[in-house]
């Protein structure tokens, strides 16, 4: 098996249309059909199932593509400690991003890293929530941040930080005659939320925030990034919910914040690491973004399992 036969495979597999594969992979349809047969061969299964309207993966062939991107980011991985070596680092922290990651928080305790730790190289990988936990299992990941505490029981989740949700409102609104904002009011209006396929912890939190009111949302878009969303809010199409301090990282002069009324929601990030003994520079890393811990917390910690709350 060589990579070629990965790299069509996934083309096919993402565009499930052989043309469309090879147009993508800039061969011809006949080299990209040999490919996939080479390959299921090797494995002796059937990868897909081709007739002449349609072409779809087997159930073989999902699993295959479930563990292939697991393959090039190793690869990718053992690409980027050797250039680090090479570039006088003495290690290597891999950090896996899922959500909507506070920016100030993640800012100071990255340029913490950088001034305590500097022959210490960070690579950072922006994934999908599911993702990060099967990287951080299959050691593809050192440590994540993540905002859900629903990581399985071969992961733990410690919170990290917390920050209070608040409003963001287009100028001119007419919610900005409240100081502070009651919820039942901001669902008389169009929302612009959170893709749970991309942002699934922040997701989770804040439906739990919604599910308190009898009122159902009204959901205007679905968005990637806190960006977009932002940038939706400031042109009218509905209300968003962020912090503050991620709101002022864009200082959007069309947006202005307000809290909720009553008990203030709080967005929690966790810090996500596999359960058992961390290498000495990730136990410094742990250090430093987690807050300080009561005696015994840490050894606790290294022996418990991942929360399923």
């Amino acid at each position: 098996m060589e990579l070629r036969h990965l790299r069509c495979f996934m083309a096919v597999a993402e565009e499930l249309h052989f043309a469309r594969a090879a147009e993508r992979l800039h061969i011809e349809q006949s080299p990209l059909s040999r490919t996939i047969k080479e390959l299921e061969d090797e494995l002796g299964v059937r990868l897909f199932e081709r007739n002449t309207r349609s072409t779809r993966l087997t159930r073989a062939g999902q699993m295959f593509k479930d563990r292939v991107p697991q393959v090039f980011t190793a690869l990718m991985q053992a690409r980027d400690g050797v250039r680090a070596v090479s570039a006088g680092y003495l290690g290597q922290l891999r950090i896996a991003l899922s959500d909507s990651i506070s920016q100030p928080r993640l800012t100071e305790l990255l340029s913490r890293c950088r001034e305590e730790d500097p022959d210490m190289e960070i690579r950072l990988h922006e994934v999908p929530l599911s993702q990060q936990l099967k990287g951080l299992e299959a050691d593809l990941y050192d440590v994540g941040f993540a905002q859900s505490p629903d990581v399985g029981e071969r992961l733990i989740a410690t919170p990290a930080w917390s920050k209070p949700m608040v409003v963001a409102v287009p100028a001119r609104h007419p919610l900005l005659m409240h100081k502070r904002v009651p919820l039942h009011e901001v669902l008389r209006y169009p929302l612009v939320l959170c893709d749970p396929a991309v942002c699934e912890g922040c997701s989770r939190q804040l439906a739990r925030v919604l599910q308190a009111e009898e009122l159902e949302p009204i959901v205007a878009e679905r968005v990637a990034s806190h960006e977009l969303m932002i940038t939706l809010v400031a042109a009218g199409y509905g209300l968003g919910f962020t912090t503050a301090d991620n709101l002022s990282t864009g200082n959007h002069p069309e947006i202005v914040t307000r809290p909720l009324a009553g008990r203030t929601p709080i967005l929690t990030t966790y810090l996500v690491q596999r359960i058992g003994e961390p290498s000495e520079a990730l136990q410094r890393f742990v250090k430093r973004a987690l807050p300080e811990q009561p005696p015994g917390t840490s050894d606790a910690l290294a022996t418990s399992k991942g929360s399923t709350t």
